[in-house]
C-alpha cells in the first residue's frame, strides 16, 4: 500500500535541524562561559588542536590555552555583538599547542560566548581581504536594471570566486516551491536553469535558520559529524546550533546532496524585506572548501545583492502602489456624487479591473448581476456564493488562486487561448448577499521539476521515514485550473479598496437619510402651520351663532368635503419602504 505524502512532509517540518548535537569536522567549537572564560562545551575532535582530551578541557579556564592578544580580539568582538546575533569573524590566530593558524569566528548564545576555530592552508597565497573582494565583486556586476542580466551575474561572480561546478540563483516562489532563475554551470554539467524544486526539499524549519546564518558551507558531504561534549546545556536542554557556522546538517540533507551526485555545497542567504527571497546554492563534485576569509567576502556580497533585490521589490510595490491609490481616488470622485450606490459601482467595474489587475470583475448586489471583462458562467453562481458562505464572514477579503476551491466541476478548454477563469478575490459589500467580485484567468504552466517532486518514505522496523528522491531527472507537470497567485500586496490593495468602498457607501447612505430627514422636517412644519390655522377656524365657528339655517348647512357641506378630502389624502399615503 503506498505510504501518505503528508506523512513525509510533517515528519520534514518537525525535523530539529538546529539540535544537531555535533559540527563538520573541518573545524573546532570551544564554548565559554560569559563572565569568566570557564569552558563548559568543546567538539569531541578538539584534542587535535589543544593536545587535551575534550572532557579535559570542560571546566578550565580559556585563559590556560589562548594568548592574551587573541583572547582580547575575541573579547572585543563579543562586546557589540548581540546574543542571538550572527556570528562575526574575528581574524586569524595561531592556536593550540602547535600554533595552528586558524580563522576565529564568535557569537553569544544560551549564555555561552561560542568560539569556532577553522585551520588554514599552511602554504598558499593570501587572499585579499573580504571588504576588498567584495567591492571588487559588486563593481563587476554594473548598475543595470534587468533582474534577469543582474541575477546572471550573481552566479558567475560567486563561481569565479567559490570555484564550484554550478552556482544558482534559486528564488522561493508563492507556493515555497524554488525556482532556478540564474546559473553558472561547467560546460559538461546539465544546467538546472527554469527547474523547480518542492517546497519541502527546503522545510520551514530551514528557512528559518537560513534566516540566522546568512552563508553555509558543506565542505565534504560524505563527512562524519563530530558530537558536542557534554551534549546538554546546564539545564538539561540541547544546544542551538543554528548560530553556528560549523553546525552539523540534516543527515537526510546530506542524503540528498550525495543522491544528486554533489560533494561539495554552500549557500548564501538572499534576504529581501525580512523574509528570505532565495539562495545562491553552489555545488561541487568533489569535496571542496571555500577558505573563511572568501566566505566573508561572499556574505558581504550576498548582503549587497539582498539590499539591490529588495530595493528592487520596494520600488515595484511603490509603483503599484502610486498607480492604485490614482485609481482609488478617481473611483472616491466618482461614487461621491452618486445618487445610487450599486448602479455607480457597476459602471467602475473596468477600472476595479485595471486597479488589482485582474481579466474581469463582478457586482453581486440586490439579487442583481453586472459584470466587466472575463466572468465565470453563469451556471458557477451557485459554486461561487457557497464558496463565498463557507469564508470567514469576518475577513474584508477572501482569495484563491484555485478553480477548485470554487468550482464544482473544474473545466477547462483544451483550445481557448487564455483558459477560462480560475483565481477569485471577493469584497463583502454588506450583507452576505452583496459581493464585489475579481477574477483572474487559468494560467497555465508546464512546470519542469527537478526529479518527480513526492519525496519517498522509507520502510523500517521501526515503521517509515523520509528519504530524498534518488532521481532528480527532469519531471514535467502541467498544471490546470490555477490562476496567477493574489499577492500579498494585491491582498492590501483589496483591504484598501474595502475601506474606500464601505466609507462610500455610508456616506451614500447618510447623506440620502440627512436629506430624507430635512425634507420630512419642512412637511411637518408646513402641516404644524396648517393644524395651526384649522384651530384657528374652529374658533370663529363661536362667533358664527347669528347664522342661518341655510347658512349653517352650508358651512357643514363644506367641513364635511375638507374632511372628506383630508381622509383621501391618508388614504394615499404611501406604505413604508422594506429595509435594505
Amino acid at each position: 500500500m503506498p505510504l501518505p505524502e503528508a506523512v513525509t512532509v510533517a515528519d520534514c517540518a518537525r525535523e530539529p535541524i538546529h539540535l544537531s548535537g555535533a559540527i563538520q569536522p573541518h573545524g573546532y567549537l570551544v564554548s565559554c562561559q560569559a563572565s569568566d572564560w570557564t569552558i563548559r562545551h568543546v567538539s569531541a575532535n578538539v584534542e587535535g588542536l589543544f593536545g587535551m582530551a575534550p572532557e579535559a578541557l570542560v571546566g578550565e579556564t580559556l585563559r590556560e590555552h589562548v594568548v592574551a592578544e587573541v583572547l582580547g580580539a575575541i573579547a572585543d568582538t563579543v562586546g557589540f555583538l548581540d546574543p542571538g546575533a550572527t556570528a562575526q569573524r574575528v581574524g586569524t590566530a595561531n592556536l593550540g599547542v602547535h600554533g595552528t593558524l586558524c580563522d576565529v569566528s564568535v557569537h553569544v548564545a544560551d549564555g555561552l560566548v561560542h568560539i569556532e576555530a577553522e585551520p588554514l592552508p599552511q602554504f598558499g597565497a593570501q587572499p585579499a581581504t573580504p571588504t576588498a573582494t567584495a567591492q571588487a565583486m559588486v563593481a563587476r556586476l554594473g548598475s543595470g536594471e534587468d533582474e534577469g542580466a543582474f541575477l546572471d551575474g550573481v552566479a558567475m561572480q560567486v563561481r569565479a570566486l567559490s570555484g564550484y561546478d554550478r552556482v544558482m540563483v534559486y528564488r522561493f516562489r508563492d507556493d515555497d516551491a524554488g525556482e532556478v532563475v540564474a546559473e553558472s554551470v561547467a560546460d559538461d554539467l546539465e544546467p538546472y536553469l527554469g527547474l523547480r524544486y518542492p517546497a519541502s526539499d527546503i522545510p520551514p524549519q530551514a528557512r528559518a535558520l537560513y534566516l540566522r546564518n546568512r552563508i553555509r558551507v558543506i565542505p565534504d558531504a560524505s563527512y562524519v559529524p563530530v558530537p558536542i561534549v557534554p551534549g546538554l546545556l546546564a539545564g538539561g536542554r540541547p544546544m542551538d546550533l543554528g548560530g553556528h557556522a560549523l553546525r552539523s546538517v540534516s543527515p537526510v540533507h546530506l542524503e540528498y546532496l550525495r543522491n544528486m551526485d554533489v560533494a561539495a555545497s554552500m549557500s548564501i542567504s538572499i534576504i529581501a524585506g525580512g523574509r528570505l527571497w532565495g539562495l545562491v546554492a553552489c555545488h561541487h563534485r568533489e569535496p571542496r572548501l571555500v577558505p573563511p576569509a572568501a566566505r566573508a567576502a561572499l556574505d558581504l556580497f550576498g548582503m549587497f545583492v539582498s539590499m539591490r533585490v529588495s530595493a528592487r521589490e520596494q520600488q515595484q510595490a511603490m509603483a503599484g502602489y502610486e498607480r492604485a491609490e490614482r485609481l482609488r481616488e478617481q473611483l472616491r470622485q466618482r461614487l461621491a456624487g452618486a445618487r445610487d450606490f450599486n448602479a455607480a459601482l457597476a459602471a467602475e467595474l473596468g477600472t476595479l479591473q485595471e486597479a488589482l489587475r485582474c481579466d474581469g470583475a463582478a457586482l453581486w448586489a440586490g439579487a442583481r448581476w453586472y459584470t466587466a471583462g472575463k466572468v465565470p458562467d453563469p451556471r458557477e453562481a451557485a459554486g461561487l456564493l457557497a464558496w463565498l458562505h463557507r469564508g470567514d464572514a469576518a475577513a474584508p477579503v477572501l482569495a484563491t488562486d484555485a478553480a477548485m476551491d470554487w468550482q464544482s466541476n473544474p473545466a477547462f478548454d483544451e483550445g481557448a487561448a487564455d483558459g477560462g477563469v480560475a483565481g477569485v478575490l471577493a469584497l463583502c459589500l454588506g450583507g452576505r448577499e452583496d459581493w464585489l467580485l475579481l477574477f483572474r484567468n487559468e494560467q497555465r504552466q508546464d512546470v519542469r521539476w527537478a526529479g518527480e517532486p513526492a519525496k519517498a518514505l522509507v520502510p523500517t522496523d521501526d515503521g517509515v521515514r523520509i528519504a530524498p528522491r534518488r532521481s532528480f531527472a527532469t519531471w514535467q507537470e502541467l498544471v490546470r485550473g490555477r490562476s496567477l497567485p493574489w499577492s500579498d500586496a494585491d491582498r492590501r490593495a483589496a483591504e484598501r479598496l474595502h475601506m474606500l468602498l464601505h466609507e462610500a457607501r455610508r456616506r451614500m447612505l447618510s447623506r440620502d437619510g440627512d436629506q430624507g430627514d430635512l425634507e420630512g422636517r419642512a412637511r411637518r412644519r408646513l402641516l404644524g402651520e396648517q393644524r395651526r390655522r384649522l384651530g384657528d377656524l374652529s374658533q370663529l365657528l363661536e362667533g358664527l351663532v347669528h347664522l342661518g339655517s341655510d347658512e349653517t348647512a352650508a358651512l357643514d357641506h363644506r367641513i364635511r368635503e375638507l374632511e372628506a378630502e383630508l381622509r383621501g389624502l391618508m388614504d394615499r399615503r404611501p406604505e413604508p419602504a422594506l429595509s435594505a
